[in-house]
């Protein structure tokens, strides 16, 4: 830690000021530390948009090249040479699209919609069509 400087030539008015800016600083010292946690464990459960992004994006792409990857094991044992490959590329077109629809229904899922949203119809409006 640092000493603290002499003051013994300063006027009081600048020992004053050195205070109140001391103060001050521990002041927004404070404040940042306070919205740093108030940020951190608002953001902690859920995913932002650019995380969501990835994952989806992180899903296809991996189902589509590890097909791709058995399809050229594939061509190599059976010697079937480009057949294995556009095969389970397909194949793994296929994973991706429903690994992309499975997640994005797990996080629609997760999260509740916002407020004031339009939902549909309810039960009620559904069963007094059926009177008509």
């Amino acid at each position: 830690m640092a000493k603290p400087q002499d003051t013994k030539g300063q006027p009081d008015s600048a020992k004053g000021v050195t205070r109140d800016l001391a103060s001050r600083i521990a002041s927004a010292k404070r404040e940042r530390d306070i919205e740093d946690n108030r940020a951190s464990r608002d953001a902690s459960p859920e995913m932002s948009g650019m995380a969501r992004g990835m994952r989806i994006g992180t899903e296809f792409i991996a189902a589509i090249l590890v097909g791709a990857f058995i399809g050229y094991l594939i061509d190599l044992g059976l010697g079937t040479s480009p057949w294995g490959l556009l095969i389970m590329l397909l194949v793994g077109f296929a994973a991706g699209i429903l690994n992309v629809t499975r997640v994005v229904a797990q996080m629609n899922a997760a999260s509740p919609p916002p407020p004031g949203s339009d939902l549909g119809p309810d039960v009620d409006d559904e069963t007094d069509n059926d009177d008509a």
